[in-house]
């Protein structure tokens, strides 16, 4: 079942995205600031995160179902009832023409939302699969019923996956990943810290706990844990740790399948690709050979009854939270209160829509955006990336250490991007998928074993330039490095990232930053490896690369140096992306916001000049609070640095910034001139 379910949806979004002035005046609600969000008793030039969004922190805790409260989770919010509408809707009429998009989203949503069926069946959905595992008698059964697992959207052992060759990208090309654990994170398995260890302690519990579930006496299930958790370290040691795997280069390495077994003779390949229907493929993409080279050992060393043991372990923790209560509660208790700190789980018609949103996300989103938004905007959003663009070439052409040969380069590639906006043109086919009203769990296999399918499908084939990664009912925007593009989703066109009724000022802080950010992604540590056409290719002079990897260390040191919580620190390498991204989108938006005629004429509002309430747009879209659980994790996990730090590190480096709130030398808010970070 496929597990990656996209969260946040939108509200209903009636904009004109132009960043223009609409109204002006002092009511700060208006005005696209409110002045509630001000905390005036910290210094802007000790805190700025406190004091721009310090009121608004304290008047807005947590609620008990949720593990982060912010800006996203407020969107969500608005936007889940509008969903929820539009699924009860579906869900409600069992007579929807056999097909239609309303049909698929309806039963898929029914079913979900059939808690008594679902008890009733408790984990009798798996007991199929259960069963299939416990009748293998040998290594080539065992291997089999990984393709099996595969096919169906189970994880177990390592990622097979279709995507764009990174070095072809006009093709679409097979991958092979490590993965077969399941802890968020490799280094949870091998750190001697005081968290890991718990982490440790607390997983083993809850896979036994599960294994008590299928009624496994208790004895046994302490066994199955410790064999799990065995299995799973293994695993973990042949890893890539997350800063590793952000390297481009070194996790794209092509070999034919006969190399594959030369790299990882154990496993049985040729029986493996022909059960997913692929045996003809002769070249593949092995993302981290160590960890195929180290699952030898693995798989010689483990025996065939402890890999059944991983096997049923696997089918569990993957249908654990569409399965009755007892399950669902006990996924919770780990993943949601344990890892993320939650006191309460989320209402079940919340959980389905997000399941719902994640496996048919475009269907739903046609029938969203129908309502909603309007089909002029994306016309309207195109301009607005445009001058962004704009600025970025204009931040090429003045950059003081980039050699003219690289500059050209980094030109061409500009002015190659491509740009999405709202929705797509050509919606995804989803007419082979078949939804009905004979079971929650039956729907999610089906949908599934679909979903992977068409993926395998596209192995050889060119890229499809119209094909999304997001749906348009997402909060948030993306860069693809393989396409060379940005993607705006209707979501995130919407305050506070982008208000009709504001200033200049507020937008070009905000969603200004936001589309900046994006185009910055196109030459951070990672992007910057690709070239126009989407192809890993080293572009830059070697002079030019050094300076640059100067640069970005500065900034890895800078947001090293930040502790989040406890001894918890901000990973400045794993984190770097999105801070070059946070930097570079500030400077890009700024310099555009400068050709504005609020800017030229510096009038006042609510006694904050333009330049203050730039600043004061950016911090706001990162108001948040979040639990001490969710915040370590996602100092773990998450390529984004916190949001205190998404404001106070980049702005240390800003010069306008210092100016406009007068923050001296020495002051916390202003890094030393020594390490003060300008690339774009």
């Amino acid at each position: 079942m496929n597990k990656k379910f996209l969260s946040i949806l939108t509200s209903i979004i009636f904009i004109a995205i132009t960043l223009t002035v609409v109204a002006q005046n002092n009511k700060s609600t208006e005005s696209g600031f409110d002045l509630k969000n001000l905390d005036r008793s910290v210094s802007p030039a000790k805190d700025f995160f406190d004091f721009a969004i310090g009121g608004w922190r304290t008047t807005n805790p947590i609620p008990q179902d949720q593990v982060r409260w912010g800006t996203f989770e407020l969107l969500q919010e608005k936007n889940d009832a509008i969903v929820r509408k539009i699924l009860e809707k579906a869900a409600a009429n069992k007579n929807w023409p056999q097909g239609s998009a309303e049909q698929k989203i309806g039963d898929l949503f029914a079913t979900g939302m059939d808690s008594a069926r679902i008890e009733r069946d408790g984990y009798k959905p798996i007991m199929p699969m259960l069963q299939k595992i416990e009748a293998i008698q040998n290594k080539k059964e065992f291997y089999n019923t990984i393709a099996e697992f595969h096919m169906g959207g189970v994880p177990s052992l390592f990622g097979f996956f279709v995507s764009i060759d990174a070095k072809k990208s006009n093709v679409m090309a097979p991958y092979l990943s490590q993965g077969g654990v399941g802890l968020p994170d490799v280094e949870y398995y091998i750190k001697d810290d005081a968290r890991s260890k718990e982490i440790r302690e607390k997983y083993v519990q809850h896979v036994a706990n599960l294994f008590k579930l299928i009624n496994v006496d208790a004895s046994t299930s302490d066994k199955y844990a410790q064999i799990v958790m065995s299995i799973e370290t293994q695993l973990a040691k042949n890893s890539n740790t997350r800063v590793e795997n952000r390297d481009p280069v070194k996790t794209y390495n092509k070999m034919t399948v006969d190399n594959l077994t030369d790299v990882s003779n154990v496993f049985n390949w040729k029986s493996y690709f022909d059960n997913m229907g692929v045996g003809n493929i002769d070249l593949i993409i092995v993302s981290q050979p160590k960890f195929f080279k180290g699952l030898n050992d693995v798989l010689n060393s483990v025996s065939l009854d402890d890999w059944k043991i991983y096997l049923k372990w696997n089918v569990i923790r993957d249908a654990a939270d569409a399965m009755s209560s007892v399950f669902v509660n006990e996924d919770f208790d780990f993943n949601g209160k344990f890892m993320n700190g939650a006191k309460e789980i989320q209402p079940r018609w919340k959980r389905i829509l997000r399941v719902t949103n994640g496996v048919v996300g475009e269907l739903l989103g046609q029938i969203f955006v129908k309502e909603v938004f309007p089909p002029e905007a994306k016309e309207r959003a195109e301009k607005i990336v445009k001058t962004l663009l704009t600025s970025m070439g204009e931040s090429i052409k003045n950059s003081q250490w980039m050699g003219d040969e690289t500059k050209q380069q980094a030109l061409h590639k500009l002015d190659k991007f491509g740009v999405k906006i709202g929705y797509p043109d050509k919606w995804k086919d989803y007419t082979a998928l078949e939804i009905a009203r004979d079971g929650y769990m039956k729907n999610l296999e089906r949908a599934s074993v679909w979903s992977r399918k068409v993926n395998l499908a596209k192995i050889g084939k060119p890229v499809d330039k119209t094909e999304w990664t997001m749906t348009p009912q997402t909060v948030n925007a993306y860069y693809s490095p393989t396409r060379n593009e940005i993607v705006f989703p209707a979501a995130i066109l919407q305050p506070p990232f982008y208000n009709q009724s504001a200033d200049d000022a507020v937008n070009y802080g905000a969603m200004g930053v936001v589309i900046g950010h994006e185009i910055s992604h196109g030459f951070d540590d990672q992007g910057r490896k690709y070239d126009a056409e989407g192809n890993i290719k080293d572009w830059w002079t070697k002079e030019d690369n050094d300076k640059f990897q100067a640069r970005a260390k500065k900034l890895v040191e800078e947001f090293n140096s930040f502790a989040a919580i406890d001894t918890f620190k901000v990973n400045g390498s794993l984190t770097l992306g999105e801070n070059l991204g946070d930097l570079g989108g500030l400077n890009i938006s700024f310099n555009a916001f400068k050709n504005t005629e609020q800017f030229k004429k510096g009038e006042k509002i609510d006694d904050f000049t333009p330049i203050q309430r730039f600043y004061l747009g950016y911090a706001q879209i990162w108001a948040e609070n979040i639990r001490p659980e969710a915040l370590k994790l996602r100092l773990k996990i998450d390529v984004h640095s916190p949001a205190r730090f998404r404001v106070v590190g980049p702005l240390m480096n800003l010069p306008e910034f210092f100016s406009a709130f007068d923050v001296k030398p020495g002051d916390p808010m202003r890094n030393h001139d020594d390490k003060i970070v300008k690339i774009w």
